[in-house]
């Protein structure tokens, strides 16, 4: 008989350590805050043909031009990229220069995707194999990267842009001109 309470006893310690674990890490705030390895150096080399037909293509020397950039990876089949337009036109309207690249897509497709959506870049490169998107670092779209003028990486955000990052890109893009 007492070996059984010694073992109920133990099992309410258990589940009060457990509880109180869980409890800890539920009261820390959350860091959503993604911390990328390549912050602070060079976009990787690259030369991407144009994605459609009414933009040029994208290369490394088009980063390496002097003035900064916002850099989208997107593509005409992902859902958060078209509800991330307005947060992109927002952008632009505000002097951001958007170039992007389009990972895994069709001209005709992403032509559909800019005429439903709008289209806010100066330039489209075609990544058809995602090589350049994973030398970014970048492991889903979209995503999006404030470049410099030498082509150096300054910020990036992953995933879909809402209406309080369009300040922080702005910031960004104004301290990567700086």
């Amino acid at each position: 008989m007492r070996s059984v309470r010694l073992f109920l006893w133990g099992l309410v310690i258990l589940f009060a350590a457990v509880f109180a674990l869980f409890a800890l890490q539920l009261s820390r705030p959350k860091d959503d805050l993604v911390r990328s390895a390549l912050i602070g150096k060079p976009v990787p080399e690259f030369a991407l043909k144009p994605a459609v037909g009414t933009h040029p293509g994208l290369s490394t020397a088009d980063l390496r031009d002097g003035q900064p950039k916002l850099l989208n990876v997107f593509a005409s089949w992902c859902v958060p990229c078209a509800a991330e337009a307005p947060q992109l036109a927002a952008l632009e309207q505000q002097g951001a220069d958007i170039v992007a690249i389009a990972i895994r897509d069709r001209p005709e497709d992403v032509s559909a995707f800019l005429d439903r959506y709008g289209d806010p870049f100066s330039r489209i490169g075609a990544d058809d194999v995602s090589k350049v998107q994973l030398a970014l670092g970048s492991s889903g779209v979209p995503e999006t990267f404030v470049v410099d003028g030498q082509g150096i990486i300054r910020y990036q955000h992953i995933g879909e842009l809402h209406d309080k990052d369009v300040a922080i890109l702005l910031e960004q893009l104004r301290e990567a001109g700086a």
